[in-house]
């Protein structure tokens, strides 16, 4: 039996990368789960409109512009 990697035959390569894809699906998987399994109904959004006023002009002003 040959441990190492670079010499391993077709076979053992796709043995390590199904069993690399099914472990990544599964932990996708748990974690889009314990992401939605929280409660919602204390989450409830309102939607707030705000309207704009009328435009104001300012004429003079004390505070000095730096640019």
């Amino acid at each position: 039996m040959n441990h190492s990697i670079y010499s391993a035959d077709r076979s053992t390569h796709l043995k390590i990368v199904v069993v690399a894809l099914v472990a990544g699906i599964a932990v996708a998987g748990f974690g889009i789960t314990a992401a939605r399994t929280g409660s919602d109904e204390g989450l409830t959004q309102t939607a707030r409109v705000i309207k704009a006023g009328k435009p104001v002009v300012i004429t003079s002003s004390n505070a000095s512009l730096v640019r």
